[in-house]
């Protein structure tokens, strides 16, 4: 039985991947951003007899002495912890690239020395910027459009970089736009559903123009698991998409169509995006996935929502409807 770490399993995709490698009969230790409160994030909602499987390892992706004690003795690295709010790299640049590239590099080193067999390096749709054409492919140029985005750029360069250099086992997994249960109100989605749920009748958004390629979450644990699984995809850099878009406005329609029709869409000035660091278009291609490992997405958009939905009603206490969340 394979053991494999989960930077980032305290959150939103990565509680999702932990649970789908623990079904896969894998040995799976989790690393979570340690805090004193002891808090282990998405992880302190699975239910006990899973949360028993997994050993939780408690550190800061900034300290390499912690990565490299989370590192010994597994076989493969799942690398997603990261700061991933667009508006809040706008004033704290700094914590993005010491989390996002120095995280990066710390998990590279402890590899390297450690000789593991296989590093999965998480990236972002964003690195890509606003399509230059579509669907996007892994040929794609990169544009830095947002602090948050420059340093996932940075970081998929870096684990190229090892590889190219070091012939280090790397793949650097891009999934699209991710949404589903556990994802925070900085995200559109549960943005627009906590603000419903909560009996808001004008519901605040920014641009409603920007298009995204959505996947459920769970399709986008279900590429990590094979692109990890495929000798044929180390090296390589890999779109985890869809290949269908929707715009944010016609994406809030059809959620207040679902749950409250007599609701109106309001522009919210504070949630815009500075007009040259707006991504307007995302839509990915998704050939090369799926030439390389057989993974096909298994939910519609439809579908989804709808599970979104259902599970944020049993858990609207975590969501603040009444604040922007960045």
């Amino acid at each position: 039985m394979k053991k494999v770490l989960v930077t980032g399993a305290d959150g939103f995709i990565g509680s999702h991947l932990t649970e789908s490698l623990l079904e896969k009969g894998y040995d799976v230790k989790a690393f979570a951003y340690y805090n004193s409160f002891n808090t282990w994030g998405w992880l302190d909602t699975l239910p006990r007899e899973k949360l028993d499987q997994i050993e939780v390892f408690t550190g800061d992706i900034r300290d390499p002495n912690g990565v490299r004690e989370a590192m010994k003795g597994v076989d493969s690295v799942f690398h997603l912890a990261a700061l991933i709010a667009i508006p809040f790299s706008y004033h704290s640049p700094d914590s993005y690239v010491d989390t996002n590239i120095k995280g990066t590099l710390n998990v590279l080193q402890a590899a390297r020395d450690l000789g593991t067999e296989r590093i999965m390096v998480t990236s972002t749709s964003e690195v890509y910027g606003t399509a230059q054409y579509v669907p996007i492919d892994e040929k794609h140029p990169f544009q830095g459009q947002s602090p948050y985005s420059a340093t996932k750029i940075g970081a998929d360069r870096l684990a190229e970089s090892f590889y190219r250099s070091f012939q280090l086992p790397v793949s650097i997994v891009r999934p699209f736009n991710t949404f589903g249960p556990r994802q925070s109100a900085r995200a559109v989605i549960p943005t627009i559903i906590s603000q419903l749920l909560a009996g808001k009748e004008e519901i605040q958004l920014g641009s409603l123009t920007p298009t995204r390629d959505f996947n459920y979450v769970k399709d986008t644990a279900a590429g990590f698991i094979a692109i990890a699984e495929s000798d044929r995809t180390i090296g390589q850099e890999i779109n985890i998409a869809t290949q269908r878009e929707i715009s944010i406005g016609d994406l809030a329609q059809e959620i207040i169509t679902q749950i409250n029709p007599n609701a109106k869409i309001v522009c919210d000035e504070q949630r815009l995006r500075p007009e040259k660091s707006e991504v307007n278009r995302l839509l990915g291609s998704n050939a090369k996935i799926k030439e390389l490992t057989d993974w096909q997405p298994k939910y519609t958009f439809a579908q989804g929502i709808a599970e979104t939905i259902a599970w944020m009603r049993e858990h609207m206490d975590v969501y603040k409807p009444d604040i922007y969340n960045i």
